[in-house]
């Protein structure tokens, strides 16, 4: 067998060696290509080792960017990676282990010598050998029963959590610490858990008592004084966790009710998104929960998220919320009742199963005390949430406005779709897009034709390019943004490619209107496609004397390119729109106000 592989190993290096030899007769264009091709393949290797060396020296950020660069090798580049099978399948295999070396799985762990070979890549026995070693430093988070020990969603016990630290995801700017991370150790004071002796606390104790016997919530729970307790948590030391969590709701309430309403779930049940995650799509909690509904890799794959080295679909919006409504309908169903359902969601059926033996029935107060006690404080947070969000007034919340709804169109793309031509298709920006799909890994949609959303009222647009463009060229084609009186020459002028080729792009259009595609050039190491071709703006020439102009790297936040300039990071989101942790993409201008 080992000859077997060795053979098999030999012939395909022999295959490489014999396309990098020129042909007789081969013209100079199809030597240019190939050469165009090696160098990509070669840039991305020197790149991915890099990222290697950084990560066998514990620098994980570091790494990251190394990573991400190798991969960016193959977006700039000018050609057409679907188009060339070694280009293809080298590209395909390093996102695929770059994902295996940043969520670690039991399954899957990366292959770096089998991804050399697909590259094609000259290593040298030590750097083969570095592979192997990163190979053997990757701890699976499941490995010691952190993530799928658990069955529900987020952990049962921090105090079981190993003492090794679960090392997940290379930069930790990408993602917000859940709330339940919290949860898991608040103490509740006594003023907070005195109900009898404060008369706000009473009334407001009976008007829980009132709300539950009318169904006026749209669902039943058994009363108890501790829903009142968080009710004073959240009325003191708790008002601003309160105060963000119900202004952030406004952005996907709307969207979560009609999921939930759709899969016969009571609408007021999708509150628990606030308590899972104040309503934060990059939430994470430290068992790798992830997403609005804090689902773990194995819960969200037995309802249908897929997480693959394109997509985690838990980070997603609507693909994640009706998983969530599925799931506690799949709990309510075996349980009977929504607090067992809840508790189920956070600690997983086996600890509620476990808790109701020994509390000898299946209700929650009285299988309270054999719980983790996350779940203890889980289930009652809810409810408080549930009653301060449906009479914010009476609580003290009356001035809270909900954000308004994040609105957006969803539309189906074809397979493997680059985000920076969608983001000129819907006129915005390519950080904006993966705003809207933080699900996306990448800056590039997966290998099928796929869902993703995009700015609300661009849809049609969208679809108008898709439908001029042949599906070949997709990821070799740019658009530009044309005005009144333009012709072909200037827009030559701005983005570097001749009239011809640009009339040859566009059929049937004697002059430019409105959006029209740029080819790619075909000339090796043209990066013309990296280019914005927004006409240019005169406001910015004007205040380019008060301002300096710079360039993000990969793994930028506005914060860490701030202070790598010296600047104030609040005050370069302001002008910049943007918000401190916001990460921008490779090569995207930053404006850094004078001081």
């Amino acid at each position: 067998m080992r000859s077997a592989i060795y053979t098999g190993f030999s012939i395909f290096a022999f295959v490489i060696f014999l396309s990098n030899i020129p042909a007789v007769g081969q013209t100079q264009e199809v030597r240019s290509a190939q050469e165009a091709v090696n160098k990509v393949l070669d840039d991305s290797g020197r790149l991915f080792r890099e990222g290697l060396s950084e990560f066998q020296q514990n620098r994980r950020a570091e790494a990251g960017e190394k990573f991400d660069k190798a991969v960016e090798v193959f977006l700039f580049s000018t050609l057409n990676i679907q188009s060339d099978q070694r280009l293809q399948s080298c590209y395909s295999q390093i996102l695929e282990t770059v994902y295996r070396i940043e969520f670690p799985s039991d399954n899957n762990s990366p292959q770096i010598r089998a991804l050399s070979a697909t590259c094609g890549w000259r290593w040298q026995e030590e750097d083969l050998k570095m592979g192997d070693a990163v190979a053997s430093m990757i701890k699976p988070t499941g490995s010691k029963g952190v993530a799928t020990a658990v069955p529900g969603t987020s952990a049962a016990n921090p105090a079981d959590r190993p003492d090794a630290e679960v090392l997940v995801g290379f930069n930790s700017q990408e993602f917000e610490a859940s709330p339940l991370d919290e949860l898991s150790k608040l103490e509740l004071t006594p003023e907070e858990q005195d109900v009898e002796n404060n008369p706000v606390a009473q009334q407001q104790y009976q008007y829980i008592q009132y709300a539950v016997a009318n169904r006026s919530l749209g669902f039943s729970f058994q009363v108890h004084p501790m829903i009142q307790q968080y009710i004073n948590y959240y009325r003191g030391r708790g008002r601003k966790t309160m105060e963000v969590g119900l202004y952030r709701s406004g952005m996907f309430m709307s969207m979560a009710r009609r999921v939930f309403r759709e899969e016969g779930i009571p609408e007021n049940v999708t509150w628990l998104g606030q308590v899972e995650s104040a309503w934060k799509p990059t939430a994470m909690s430290w068992a790798a929960a992830s997403g609005l509904w804090q689902f773990i890799p194995g819960t969200g794959s037995r309802f249908g998220l897929r997480r693959t080295a394109y997509v985690d679909e838990r980070n997603s919006f609507e693909e994640a919320t009706r998983a969530s409504a599925r799931y506690l309908k799949f709990l309510f169903n075996r349980y009977g009742n929504w607090e067992l359902a809840m508790a189920a969601y956070n600690c997983g059926e086996g600890n509620v199963d476990r808790a109701i033996r020994r509390a000898g029935v299946a209700n929650f107060w009285a299988a309270y005390p054999y719980l983790p006690k996350e779940t203890r404080n889980y289930v009652p947070n809810i409810l408080a949430t549930i009653l301060i969000a449906n009479n914010p007034q009476q609580y003290g919340f009356g001035h809270v406005r909900p954000a308004p709804p994040l609105r957006y169109d969803r539309i189906r793309v074809p397979a493997s779709t680059n985000l920076a031509l969608l983001a000129q298709a819907s006129d915005t920006t390519v950080q904006y897009i993966r705003y809207l799909n933080p699900h996306l890994r990448s800056n590039i949609t997966p290998p099928e034709p796929y869902v993703i959303n995009v700015p609300a009222g661009k849809a049609d647009g969208v679809l108008a390019v898709f439908r001029r463009v042949p599906a070949s060229k997709i990821n070799n084609t740019n658009l530009a943004n044309s005005v009144k009186g333009e012709t072909w020459q200037t827009i030559s002028n701005r983005t570097g490619v001749s009239v011809e080729e640009l009339m040859a792009a566009n059929p049937g259009m004697k002059e430019p209107t409105g959006k029209v595609f740029v080819p790619m050039a075909s000339v090796p190491g043209n990066r013309v496609q990296a280019t914005s071709y927004a006409r240019p703006s005169t406001q910015r020439a004007a205040a380019t004397s008060n301002v300096t102009i710079v360039k993000a790297q990969a793994g930028d936040t506005v914060a860490k390119l701030a202070t790598r300039h010296g600047a104030n990071a609040t005050e370069v989101a302001k002008y910049n729109g943007l918000l401190p942790n916001s990460v921008l993409g490779a090569g995207r201008e930053i404006k850094i106000p004078a001081k």
